[in-house]
């Protein structure tokens, strides 16, 4: 199967598709996006989040022809003209990154977050997070991460 897309703002096609592919499998093998991790492959641990079609998904629970004709954003595409996003930045400055492994994800949740919620409190922030799971850093790093990213955010 032919799978054509728009990922990160450019039109990319994969071909000879298996119809049980995930978009996970098409963004990291097929088309070098290797940003969004394969952790759980069950959904639960967010590690894979993009965008599709402007709502936050796990990659890996998304059929490869589900995407067809879909507009994809990863977390390489949130950063412009070779800058890192504030909220890409924030995380590396509080040092919420850690192994890296759930750092996608989080940053992505992170974003849809702001985009809705430009000054979360903290119980805020803990809840658009809890989809995401994170073994190395007791969260509290991520959730300062946030909290820079919006102050970042509402300065720009």
């Amino acid at each position: 199967m032919l799978v054509e897309l728009t990922v990160n703002g450019r039109r990319r096609t994969a071909e000879n598709v298996w119809a049980g592919e995930s978009l996970l499998y098409v963004l990291r093998e097929r088309l070098g996006l290797r940003g969004s991790k394969n952790a759980c492959e069950q959904g639960e641990c967010g590690s894979c989040s993009v965008y599709m079609d402007g709502g936050l998904v796990c990659a890996c629970l998304v059929s490869a022809g589900q995407a067809h004709g879909a507009e994809v954003v990863t977390v390489e595409g949130l950063a412009e003209g070779g800058r890192l996003h504030p909220i890409q930045q924030a995380y590396v400055v509080e040092g919420a990154v850690q192994c890296g492994f759930c750092t996608p994800g989080l940053i992505i949740a992170t974003h849809q977050l702001l985009s809705e919620n430009p000054d979360p409190s903290d119980d805020e922030i803990r809840e658009a997070l809890a989809g995401n799971l994170c073994r190395c850093t007791g969260y509290e790093k991520i959730i300062d991460a946030v909290r820079l990213a919006a102050l970042e955010m509402s300065v720009i």
